[in-house]
Parts: C-alpha cells; sequence; structure tokens
C-alpha cells in the first residue's frame, strides 16, 4: 500500500470518529424508542456505521 499524506490520515481519522459517534446516537435512539419498527431500523443503521468503522481499520492495517 501507498504512504499515506497527512492530510488522508486526518481525512480518515474524521471519518473514524463520525462512524464511531453515529453508532452511539443509533444505539441511544433505539434504546429510548418505543417503536419497535423504528427501533429495528435505528439497530440496523448503527450495525452500517460499525461496518463502516471496522472497514475503514481494516483499510489502515
Amino acid at each position: 500500500m501507498a504512504e499515506l499524506t497527512t492530510k488522508e490520515l486526518s481525512a480518515l481519522t474524521d471519518q473514524l470518529n463520525y462512524e464511531r459517534m453515529m453508532v452511539s446516537k443509533y444505539d441511544a435512539a433505539q434504546s429510548a424508542c418505543q417503536s419497535q419498527d423504528l427501533g429495528s431500523s435505528f439497530q440496523r443503521y448503527a450495525q452500517q456505521h460499525r461496518d463502516n468503522y471496522q472497514s475503514l481499520l481494516n483499510f489502515l492495517k
């Protein structure tokens, strides 16, 4: 893999932080939700952001 620039690493760090924040927000929304359907959607969204986070980490390895 080619060396990443400081700017690219900074962008990846920002994206990792964003994905982690979105997981937290969707997990919190799912916990507070009374609707089963809406809660399931929040859970799927949280999982998608977990997957995105893991994909970014795997890219950096």
